[in-house]
């Protein structure tokens, strides 16, 4: 007899049935393709083909090559850099997200994700592709609820998420957390070795996935087990502080503090400028027939959820640092006994690494929605989602949708104690790793990353090259400010 196709594998002959035995099936190729670079290979490799095949890499990159920091010859000046990223966006609003990223390097950091990402195609890449954060620096890790309302703990910003080099996400954490230490007040060789357990973390968070069977693998890592894991135990006062706060982060108490009772016995937001600003009926209007569309993509079990709720209130928000300036609107839900949910309709802009994919040998990708590129992104790396996840398009602009005020809860890395620093680094190198490991394979990534520390220092050399590049970045945004070149508003 003869076989069929799976999923896009190639036709197979199956051995006729012998009498009281089941055939034997030949292996095939995975029956579910995956992204090119992402690791993929025939679904029969054995754990020691695909190592192999991660160690192979480092011929042609090695790992101590991760140290390196060659600046592209047309890199931006830092002002002019800040000024290419704000085009398209509010404009009335750009001076606040220049005086966020002027505050502090870590500030500056947190701003520039398109920059960094400029910076890094002059550094070496194994060739291995993931679904990148795109921006994950030390501060973008936290606290979220899941569908029962228990907390649990991840990446949780994906504004700038696409397929690239697995290593730009963790130079970009490495070098966050350098920036982060020095904020906090720690000594230089504390900083340092903040990026170097953080290394440290992903690589043997990535060895232990390449160990597991694969859904064990998905799944790993606990959030109950992730101190244990990472060895933080120094974070645990700061992380049950985080989420006693975090259980209180809630639409409830979001709308309890900003917004009023009606005169037709509803509610609605009260204008609190800049940050809140109630908008123009029509302009409401508009944000509401969005979420019409945003029905279709939610994921459809969650509609009728959805339909025991009205919208009563439309408001513009400004969200974050990097995301200054972009559209954002929260969105007003009452159910049937007053109780209110509140949506998040942030506009969704390109990624800011796209731009630099070809230049580290990846495709650009072709991206039908922006807001949809935001949405898969997450799922993709995230254990668990928010289940109200979804896109929209308001007025011609893209947009994601989620929950606001779900849970949401975070650690101030420029706060911690010094002691403290490379516990959180541990911790959050091994979120990354289990993220990264969703699409491409820990076994190929492990195979590189080795036993030995050789990775770790190099890009704990790398980390620090970059926190002193983005110093001198931030000193020359602030001089800029003071001389007027640019607008800043600071303390918004």
């Amino acid at each position: 007899m003869s076989g069929t196709d799976v999923a896009g594998a190639v036709p197979v002959a199956v051995p006729k049935r012998r009498t009281g035995t089941r055939p034997r099936i030949p292996a095939v190729p995975g029956f579910a393709p995956r992204p090119a670079g992402g690791g993929a290979g025939p679904g029969a490799c054995g754990a020691g083909s695909l190592k192999a095949a991660g160690k192979a890499l480092r011929l042609r990159v090695p790992r101590a090559a991760h140290s390196r920091l060659d600046l592209p010859a047309d890199r931006p000046d830092a002002v002019r850099a800040v000024e290419e990223s704000n085009r398209g966006r509010v404009p009335g609003l750009t001076p606040i997200r220049v005086g966020r990223m002027a505050a502090t390097p870590f500030a500056f950091l947190r701003g520039s994700a398109g920059l960094m990402a400029h910076d890094l195609t002059g550094t070496p890449v194994s060739g291995v592709g993931a679904q990148l954060c795109g921006d994950a620096h030390a501060a973008n890790f936290g606290l979220y609820g899941d569908a029962r309302g228990s907390l649990v703990i991840d990446l949780n910003d994906f504004d700038e998420t696409v397929f690239g080099p697995w290593e730009w996400d963790l130079k970009r954490l490495a070098a966050s957390l350098v920036l982060a230490g020095r904020e906090a007040g720690a000594d230089e060789e504390t900083c340092r070795r903040g990026a170097y357990d953080t290394v440290g973390a992903y690589r043997r968070t990535m060895r232990l996935l390449a160990r597991l069977p694969a859904l064990d693998a998905w799944n790993a890592i606990a959030d109950e087990e992730l101190v244990s894991h990472t060895d933080a135990r120094d974070l645990l006062g700061t992380l049950e502080r985080v989420s006693a706060k975090a259980r209180n982060n809630t639409s409830a108490r979001f709308a309890a503090k900003s917004t009023e009772e009606s005169e037709d016995g509803g509610r609605r937001f009260v204008d609190a400028p800049p940050v809140l600003r109630r908008v123009p009926d029509e302009e409401a209007a508009a944000v509401a027939a969005g979420l019409e569309g945003y029905l279709a993509t939610v994921s459809q079990d969650r509609v009728p959820l959805l339909a025991r709720y009205a919208i009563q209130d439309v408001a513009f928000r400004v969200v974050g640092t990097g995301s200054v300036g972009t559209r954002s609107y929260v969105v007003l839900l009452l159910d049937h006994r007053g109780e209110p949910l509140v949506l998040q309709v942030k506009e969704a802009r390109p990624s800011a690494l796209s731009p630099y994919l070809p230049q580290a040998g990846f495709d650009v990708p072709d991206v039908p929605h922006e807001g949809r590129r935001v949405v898969l992104g997450q799922k993709r790396m995230q254990v668990v989602s928010d289940i109200l996840l979804g896109w929209a398009d308001v007025a011609g602009r893209p947009y994601q949708v989620r929950q606001f005020r779900n849970r949401k809860g975070s650690v101030d890395p420029g706060a911690l104690a010094a002691g403290q620093v490379d516990d959180y680094g541990r911790m959050t190198g091994a979120l990354l790793a289990r993220a990264h490991a969703h699409s491409a394979d820990p076994r190929l990534l492990a195979g590189y990353c080795g036993k030995n520390c050789e990775l770790d220092e190099a890009i704990a050399g790398f980390a620090v090259a970059y926190a002193d590049r983005t110093e001198a970045d931030h000193d020359e945004l602030v001089r800029a400010v003071r001389a007027g070149r640019i607008a800043a508003e600071s303390g918004v």
